[in-house]
């Protein structure tokens, strides 16, 4: 039964047969058949079927949560036999929210000299994805904001609070300051990540705590583009202070800090259960090690 629910939990990750039989490395119709094998099993319908994958029967939705706890349970306990075996290794898929990605070598750095043998896959993901891949399984671990949004029932390690910059133009006039507010910073032409990111939904709180609102010309999911954007000349940005410390060696740009920015919490989270894999398990351990908080 192990392998029929490891292909129905592909199945609802890629919501297609073609691509959730390609992840499993077996053909469409084997999987087909293992789909409707192990709805005999059970005695209950799973999927929706069509001319292509409708979703999840209410029954169905309820055998995934079984099937995720399972197939990660089987998952744990291979890895840990072979660490048993040959020591620490594997891969390791990690999320990190844009802003984050900065220190994302401050983790991996210290944890790939420990564990030479782990290999590391960081993928920019917002909050939200983070979690929902996170549940999926299809992320081990994520680097996101702890105390903004909840986050659910997840495992976490509190890494470092995250403050705030203005980051402008070298040239332009509140360069020279020595703080800004937000409703300052409101009124000026700025880039600002998407609405979907918690980061600038961050934002937005802190505006309308001054009684503004940001209403910025040009958006991106990408912090690069943020920074490029203001390195043209024309905009300004709100970026974290490690970030603006990443970019602080430009002569074209400076970083201001903003008046009462306030700040969040960044950490580790991965999924809550007992016991980890044993690459996860190491990683957690190696938050605890670098947190600055």
């Amino acid at each position: 039964m192990l392998e029929k629910l490891e292909m129905f939990v592909a199945l609802a990750n890629e919501r297609h047969f073609g691509r959730a039989a390609a992840t499993c490395g077996v053909t469409q119709p084997s999987l087909s058949s293992a789909i409707r094998a192990l709805e005999r099993e059970l005695g209950v319908q799973l999927v929706w079927r069509g001319a292509r994958f409708r979703g999840l029967t209410p029954e169905g939705q309820r055998v995934l949560d079984w099937a995720r706890r399972i197939t990660g349970d089987a998952r744990s306990l291979r890895l840990e036999m072979r660490a048993a075996r040959e020591g620490l290794s594997g891969n390791l898929r990690l999320g990190a929210i844009p802003t984050a990605l900065p220190m994302v070598v401050r983790l991996t750095e210290p944890f790939t000299a420990r564990h030479p043998n782990v290999r590391v896959a960081i993928l920019s993901r917002s909050s939200e994805e983070i979690l929902g891949e996170i549940e999926a399984a299809t992320l081990d671990a994520g680097i996101t904001y702890l105390d903004n949004e909840p986050l659910g029932r997840v495992a976490a390690v509190p890494l470092y609070r995250e403050a705030y910059r203005l980051l402008v133009p070298a040239g332009h006039p509140a360069a020279a300051r020595s703080e800004v507010s937000w409703a300052e910073i409101a009124a000026l032409p700025l880039c600002l990540l998407t609405p979907d990111m918690q980061n600038r939904r961050i934002l937005n709180q802190a505006m309308a705590a001054e009684g503004a609102e940001a209403a910025p010309r040009i958006e991106t999911n990408s912090v690069i583009a943020l920074v490029s954007h203001v390195v043209a000349g024309r905009w300004a940005s709100i970026v974290p202070v490690k970030t603006a410390e990443l970019f602080a060696a430009d002569p074209r740009l400076a970083a201001v800090p903003v008046r009462r920015g306030g700040d969040h919490l960044v950490g580790l989270v991965a999924a809550w259960r007992e016991p980890h894999t044993p690459v996860t398990e190491a990683l957690l351990a190696e938050a605890r090690r670098i947190a600055e908080v």
